[in-house]
């Protein structure tokens, strides 16, 4: 749950205003051409390379050839991991069809993947939450797998039986780092690609997630809200007690490869997430909706400095930009979006050349 939407806004994933529509049908396989908004002078040759439904948290394959995304194409009320080429062809399915699943990642020079799912607790797709409580997430009793790149010769990594996700693997391939409530609170985790040496990063009550390695493999961004006051601290746990959370204030943090060095790198009081690097580590992009008023669903990318300098705006457009990730030799930035929906509240894959 690398901050997916949910009441259609999908903060991610996920909703509102689409800003323009595509006049060309789309085939699957086929991508379209889309114009850049006005402001949006990073951003070059963007196509859209799927068409309908919910699709996010595409992220490149380490030789740059492949995106390994979450979607609930083909009739499905829940996400399933698929895998297409950077050109938005040969899509198919990688993950077994049954549950919901979140987080996929190319792992062991591409001819693996890891990926979280609910399957083993939960074979149908899990209940919504409950209206009434205003936008929550449900956190569904994910465990991480890994499996070969076409999805079979499937392992369980986990066995925790609570929501255990946002798997990233480390530079040098040797450990996943991931966020778990184990222990009873949502925390970040470590633990080596075969299960073993699990270690708990994060202590602090609160949501820490979204974790994130530097290209160098010695820093991990994140995403978190550590609730102080007693009103805050009651609303958070009884969520918790019903596995929600109300993710409707997070800001950037930073910490040490081994968990220490921890600081707040952002200040914005809003919904920041889905933080993951430049590909030369100098940069951080991220998406939020601090500089909208009401802070619903217009979520934009942005860049800032791991040093929490340098806040600049990337995406312009009047809904929800989310989930950026840069390519491994940062020529292209691929995100999920709201923009150009051929029906209200789709979101779709794009991708583009980064311009510095």
């Amino acid at each position: 749950m690398k901050l997916r939407p949910t009441f259609k806004l999908r903060i991610a994933i996920c909703l509102l205003l689409g800003s323009a529509r595509v006049v060309a049908s789309q085939q699957a396989g086929t991508p379209v051409s889309i114009a850049a908004e006005p402001g949006e002078s990073h951003l070059r040759n963007i196509l859209q390379l799927t068409n309908g439904g919910e699709n996010a948290e595409a992220y490149f394959s380490h030789d740059g050839k492949q995106l390994i995304f979450q979607s609930t194409r083909d009739g499905r009320t829940c996400d399933q991991q698929y895998v297409m080429n950077v050109d938005g062809s040969q899509v198919r399915r990688v993950s077994n069809g049954r549950g919901k699943t979140t987080c996929g990642y190319f792992m062991n020079g591409d001819r693996r993947i890891l990926f979280a799912s609910s399957d083993a607790l939960e074979k149908d797709c899990p209940p919504r939450p409950d209206a009434s409580k205003g936008y929550v997430w449900r956190l569904d009793p994910f465990d991480i797998y890994m499996a070969r790149a076409d999805g079979s010769r499937r392992r369980r990594l986990t066995r925790f039986g609570v929501y255990t996700a946002e798997g990233v693997l480390s530079p040098d391939g040797r450990k996943i780092v991931f966020t778990s409530l184990k222990g009873g609170d949502l925390d970040i985790y470590v633990m080596n690609v075969d299960g073993t040496g699990l270690r708990q990063l994060t202590h602090q009550l609160g949501y820490d997630g979204g974790p994130w390695w530097s290209p160098d493999g010695k820093q991990i961004v994140y995403r978190a809200n550590h609730p102080t006051t007693p009103g805050d601290v009651k609303a958070y746990t009884d969520l918790l007690a019903q596995r929600l959370v109300r993710p409707n204030k997070m800001d950037l943090w930073l910490m040490d490869a081994d968990g220490g060095n921890q600081r707040q790198i952002t200040h914005l009081g809003a919904a920041s997430f889905g933080p993951s690097w430049s590909a030369d580590g100098r940069k951080i992009i991220f998406s939020s909706n601090h500089h909208t008023n009401p802070r619903l669903g217009n979520f934009d990318l942005f860049l800032i400095n791991p040093d929490g300098s340098g806040l600049e705006q990337v995406t312009t457009a009047s809904t929800f930009d989310g989930f950026p990730m840069f390519s491994p030799d940062g020529k292209k930035v691929v995100w999920a979006s709201n923009r150009h929906d051929a029906n209200p509240h789709e979101t779709n894959i794009f991708i583009a050349d980064w311009v510095n």
